[in-house]
């Protein structure tokens, strides 16, 4: 599938209307339903192909964000051959009570996973989680790269967004 074919795709599976509450607090007139992409085997997949690309030198593990980040992590993980931890926005209560699950990640440089970034807000306090915890993150990946403030937000931090696609290429790869 090609990079337009693609971007076509991923627009015509999940871009809906309506009245909708963005993580961020923002209010928006459309919305592009994540779970409706992630949970396409064939969509998921070619997904993974193009993000894969993306993917940093010397990335030793993927870190997929509750909820939307952990199917990509996991389809970047078996087309990558690279181990990831499963990130929560907070830590369990119970059992190990750790925010992150799956591999380790201190001392290891560790590539961030998002589905759709609009400020990056959670990815920033995730990443802070994680350098508490000993991480190396730098690098940040997603699917949609819905605001160009969110790159702004995110280098204030130290992290660099590498998307797969912005709104306005979903929205281009429509004519």
């Amino acid at each position: 599938m090609t990079r337009k074919e693609l971007a076509r795709q991923i627009y015509k599976v999940s871009h809906i209307f309506g009245t909708f509450k963005l993580r961020s607090g923002q209010i928006s007139n459309e919305y592009f339903d994540k779970y409706l992409f992630e949970s396409n085997p064939a969509l998921l997949k070619e997904i993974a192909n193009g993000m894969a690309k993306l993917i940093p030198e010397g990335t030793e593990v993927l870190a997929g964000l509750e909820m939307g980040g952990i199917p990509l992590a996991t389809a970047l993980s078996l087309k990558t051959g690279l181990p990831t931890t499963f990130v929560r926005k907070k830590a369990k209560e119970y059992g190990t009570s750790k925010f992150a699950e799956g591999a380790e990640v201190r001392d290891r440089q560790v590539c961030i996973i998002e589905d759709v970034v609009t400020t990056g807000g959670q990815i920033v306090m995730s990443a802070t989680d994680l350098k508490q915890i000993g991480a190396r993150t730098k690098y940040v990946l997603c699917v949609i790269e819905r605001d160009p403030k969110s790159r702004e937000i995110l280098g204030k931090e130290g992290l660099e967004l590498r998307s797969l696609f912005t709104m306005e290429e979903l929205t281009a790869s429509q004519g």
